[in-house]
């Protein structure tokens, strides 16, 4: 959940980039901050340290994310200069939400155990289409290891758990309330 200055960053620049023109690009750029900042705990721990000098935090993140559209690295050097680097990740997620829903694209997350093939992928993209009444949907994958199997399908406030341990879980459940 993304704070409420987060939440106001990305639609400005979001507002910024579609009077530019750029919309898409910095789309591109918040996704890959956004996995960045996700894939580097180590990363997110600098932006969040009062002990590191702006001054290297704004080095560090410039280098990291150089060569990308100018609104984004105006962003970058604005959460600089407020000492609110600690949100850029959450502005990185608004922005990317935001413009999917200006879009009307709807983000469907489907966790599973194990890698899907394309054919199974397509299958539950066409079914979440279905679902979301023909809505330009994307699916992103995510696979945990630590599901039994079955998977968890997200769109949305809507989740659909169809989990081994969740099925499993029901039973024991409906067991011990018979008896």
């Amino acid at each position: 959940m993304s704070s409420r200055a987060a939440i106001r960053y990305a639609k400005a620049i979001l507002e910024q980039a579609s009077e530019k023109g750029t919309a898409e690009v910095v789309f591109g750029n918040m996704k890959s901050i956004e996995a960045t900042l996700n894939a580097s705990k180590e990363l997110r721990n600098v932006l969040k340290s009062p002990v590191i000098k702006s001054d290297d935090k704004r080095a560090s993140l410039l280098a990291i994310f150089s060569g990308y559209d100018l609104s984004t690295t105006s962003l970058i050097e604005l959460l600089v200069d407020k000492k609110r680097t600690a949100i850029l990740g959450d502005v990185a997620s608004s922005y990317v939400d935001l413009y999917n829903k200006s879009k009307g694209i709807v983000v469907a997350h489907l966790t599973t155990a194990v890698e899907l093939d394309a054919s199974l992928e397509a299958k539950v993209l066409a079914k979440v289409k279905e679902i979301t009444d023909g809505k330009d949907v994307t699916l992103e994958h995510h696979i945990d290891s630590n599901l039994i199997g079955g998977f968890i399908l997200r769109v949305g406030d809507v989740q659909y758990d169809a989990t081994v341990a969740n099925q499993l879980d029901k039973i024991q459940k409906e067991f011990s309330n018979r008896l």
